[in-house]
């Protein structure tokens, strides 16, 4: 009986190292990473007409962590916001690093860095490490908004180090069927209220009856006014109804 594929790249050692291509013409060590991204908690991100909007489940149920430090939207600049997909603490290295020359770019240019010039940093360096041995590619997928020219922007990175440009986008858990409803429901006439909205909405019927509206994380860009805002619980209430 022939041996299924799976297990034939494992016996040949085709899993072995990040640099190896399979027969298929496929890294798998890149597959498997990909794995690990569904596995994590979703995000959701929207460009409105009035702004961009990332909407993210924190899947944080212990009391005793201090929810505050177990934020899924980070901050790179005042004026751009990004949320991850898989291992955070691989995600804590790549924003760190975006955080740098975002502040790097103030600093030379006396300017702020433009959303699309911090996914490809980030993507960069992700791709390195698919191509160079001795280390495992990052099990991360990140989405970057943010606003250039009063114009907001959404990107999304995967583990390879593609970046592309969207209107809407989900990465994580449910990822696909996320897609989906957004594909069905988006509009760009959508202010940020609306787009969160919808957001939840798509959320409650994917997780069904372990959705809690405490477990999620809201972060905004407006237009105008360039600066990031949380919203709190309670203002969260408020977008629901």
């Amino acid at each position: 009986m022939d041996m299924p594929i799976d297990m034939q790249h494992q016996a040949m050692g085709y899993d072995r190292t990040a640099t190896m291509f399979s027969p298929e013409g496929t890294i798998l060590q890149v597959e498997y990473a990909q794995k690990t991204v569904r596995l994590g908690s979703s995000s959701i991100g929207i460009i409105c007409s009035d702004g961009v909007v990332i909407i993210a489940d924190k899947r944080m149920k212990d009391k005793l962590i201090v929810q505050k430090s177990a934020n899924k939207v980070f901050e790179i600049d005042s004026h751009i916001i990004a949320s991850a997909a898989g291992i955070v603490s691989d995600a804590r290295v790549l924003i760190e690093r975006a955080q740098l020359v975002a502040q790097q770019h103030r600093i030379t240019y006396d300017s702020p860095i433009e959303p699309e010039l911090v996914i490809k940093e980030m993507s960069n360096m992700k791709q390195q490490f698919t191509q160079y041995g001795g280390a495992r590619p990052f099990g991360v997928s990140l989405m970057v908004a943010g606003i250039r020219a009063k114009k907001p922007e959404l990107y999304t990175s995967d583990i390879t180090g593609n970046y592309f440009s969207y209107h809407a986008n989900a990465i994580g858990e449910n990822d696909e069927k996320i897609r989906e409803k957004l594909r069905e429901n988006y509009k760009p006439e959508l202010n940020i209220k609306k787009g969160v909205k919808l957001a939840l909405d798509i959320f409650k019927e994917v997780q069904g009856k372990s959705f809690e509206l405490e477990r999620f994380e809201v972060v905004f860009i407006r237009n105008d006014d360039v600066e990031l805002q949380r919203v709190t619980e309670s203002e969260l209430k408020e977008f629901m109804k």
